[in-house]
């Protein structure tokens, strides 16, 4: 079976654990988020990015997925995502809801 790409992986933003823009940047809470390990076949948050806050995109901090869905529906790799885990895709609130269930 292919492993599936991160955001991380996909986007080449350098902002995962060891990446290669962390000193400038900071490491990406996206992929810190435990919680979310699995989540689609993801490491930490990889997979589902557009639910986790403060994610680092378009080298700006986004807010919560309030804040910031809008723009990542737009995005390519939220489509390629969701193109690859359908029927089983889930959305942001579902996403949100396991996370917040799991504790912090």
């Amino acid at each position: 079976m292919k492993k599936k790409l991160n955001c991380w992986e996909a986007k080449k933003c350098g902002r995962e654990p060891g990446g290669d823009k962390v000193s400038e940047l900071g490491v990406c809470p996206v992929a810190e988020e435990g919680r979310a390990e699995g989540i689609h076949d993801g490491e930490k948050g990889g997979r589902c990015c557009w639910a986790i806050a403060g994610s680092l995109c378009k080298g700006e901090q986004q807010g919560n997925y309030a804040e910031k869905f809008g723009d990542c529906r737009s995005c390519d790799f939220y489509e390629m995502v969701k193109k690859e885990e359908m029927p089983q895709f889930k959305l942001g609130l579902t996403i949100l809801k396991e996370i917040k269930e799991k504790g912090s």
